[in-house]
């Protein structure tokens, strides 16, 4: 087993790896930007190694500048979290190169899988399944118009070498192509260090199901039951569960089953995600994320298996230590994860200091984070905060423990969705599992928070402010049409003998 590994990310992604990493009795070394300095992920890990910059160019996905890092601490393996350089073949195989472990799946296994159009020719030619689209990564203008007049309008442009939403583009007409193509391009330059963008043919409301998979190098290769992952937001995930609402056992059995031929086909040795559209009782393979998935900590919650460690082993060239029988996944889990982002504003990114932040907790709760009241959200990087996971024994459950989650959760000085999720969890359409991906678009365009949530809000930050002078002033009251006060997210106060209101 390995003694020391080098987690090449950031924040809450780092947090979590360098967690499963101390529990298996083994050093964590931690890399950061100046911006990151003093973040959570840093304090937690046995040592840190400064990058430079805040920019990721210059920092996060300099892989000259990780390897160093590595060499300097004496690491002997890398774990590359998610985003960044998690999906780059060739740091992957760079890491080889220069002695260390790479904690996921070989450079040639990713090269196939994880560029999104090499994995598409690859599976059309063995019978799978696919989106309508390209096939090739796509950069001259006329060449991308003439495929997607093709396919027919409206088509979704995306990037070949990386997911999470950076680089996609619904077009909804040949006038707005070429610009989406520049965007898109340059936001995956940027994001994966790659700018290749090809087409997809847009599907009318699907959902969006992937299935978790995990191989080793000995050949096995299991699959982990499924993830619905159909509310989105700018083509990105925001609520993510398992098991889906919306699969017959039939249609979850052939899709398990392809999900785990795919990998096979590719010698697929480590923790991967194997995404689909479904319409009805038909489904399309999507694309491979070669590495693990922000939503991972779903399928944690409901086979009780930590991703992490099973990454960690069979990198060290352990093989699998259970069989395809013995995932039995037991319940329900939900995951909501928490951004920096205005709903308000179509999800635009909200950067500023944290002033005050609370996670929740309580039975079936984890709350898997990386902020810190005082702590900084820039502008440089993606803005997740936190990912809040609740497990009960059905769905029903579930969506209750979540919604209490959510209202003891506090995040203030940036703009986050905690509202917005707690009224989509309260939906009529979600409760009946009516999930898709234009669900939030259908059913919450124009939604705007409540006035009262507001002004509870705004309470609550002027008399954290007046706190810190030293002067308190009573709470409020506060009509509230929830069974929730803000009030009671600063804790009990108590009425003092000189009649000023004190912490109690």
């Amino acid at each position: 087993m390995f003694r020391k590994i080098l987690v090449a990310n950031r924040g809450e992604i780092a947090l979590r790896v360098l967690r499963t990493v101390r529990e298996m009795g083994i050093r964590g070394v931690a890399v950061h930007s100046d911006a990151d300095a003093g973040a959570p992920h840093v304090a937690a890990a046995d040592e840190a190694v400064a990058l430079g910059a805040p920019e990721p160019a210059a920092s996060y996905l300099d892989a000259g500048k990780i390897l160093e890092a590595a060499r300097r601490v004496g690491a002997d393996a890398i774990h590359p979290g998610y985003g960044f350089l998690s999906e780059s073949p060739a740091f992957a195989r760079a890491v080889r190169e220069a002695g260390f472990v790479f904690i996921g799946p070989s450079p040639e296994a990713m090269a196939l899988l994880g560029n999104k159009v090499v994995a598409r020719r690859f599976l059309r030619a063995r019978g799978v399944p696919i989106v309508p689209g390209t096939v090739e990564p796509q950069a001259d203008p006329a060449r991308l118009a003439a495929a997607a007049e093709g396919l027919g309008y409206p088509v979704m442009l995306k990037a070949a070498a990386g997911g999470g939403g950076k680089g996609m583009r619904v077009v909804e007409r040949p006038a707005d192509l070429a610009e989406a193509a520049r965007r898109g391009s340059s936001e995956a330059l940027s994001a994966f260090g790659d700018g290749s963008v090809y087409l997809e043919k847009v599907l009318v409301a699907p959902r969006h199901v992937e299935f978790q998979v995990l191989g080793d190098r000995q050949g096995n290769v299991v699959h982990l039951h499924e993830r619905e992952c159909s509310l989105q937001r700018r083509h990105q995930k925001l609520v993510e569960e398992s098991p889906s609402p919306g699969l017959e056992p039939e249609l979850r059995r052939r899709m398990g089953e392809v999900a785990v031929q795919i990998a096979r086909e590719a010698h697929y040795d480590n923790a991967g995600t194997v995404e689909f559209l479904v319409d009805g009782d038909r489904f399309y393979f999507l694309e491979v994320n070669a590495r693990l998935q922000v939503e991972h900590p779903v399928t944690e919650m409901v086979t009780g298996l930590d991703l992490v460690r099973c990454q960690i082993e069979v990198a060290a060239g352990a093989p699998l230590s259970f069989r395809q029988e013995d995932v039995r996944p037991a319940g329900h889990a939900i995951e909501c994860r928490i951004y920096a982002e205005d709903p308000e504003r179509g999800f635009m990114p909200s950067p500023g200091r944290i002033l005050f932040a609370r996670e929740p907790s309580g039975p079936g709760i984890r709350c898997d984070s990386g902020i810190a009241t005082g702590s900084e959200v820039t502008p440089h990087y993606d803005p997740i905060l936190a990912k809040v996971v609740a497990h009960g024994q059905n769905r029903g459950a579930a969506i209750a423990r979540m919604t209490r989650a959510l209202e003891e959760t506090v995040v203030l000085g940036v703009a986050t969705p905690i509202e917005l999720l707690l009224d989509v969890l309260e939906s009529e359409p979600f409760r009946a599992g009516r999930t898709h991906t234009r669900f939030l678009e259908e059913h919450f365009a124009g939604w705007k928070e409540r006035p009262d949530e507001q002004v509870e809000r705004m309470a609550i930050l002027g008399h954290l402010l007046e706190e810190r002078k030293g002067r308190l002033s009573p709470p409020p009251s506060s009509p509230g049409t929830r069974a929730r006060s803000p009030w009671n997210d600063l804790g009990a106060w108590d009425i003092a003998g000189d009649g000023a209101w004190k912490r109690s």
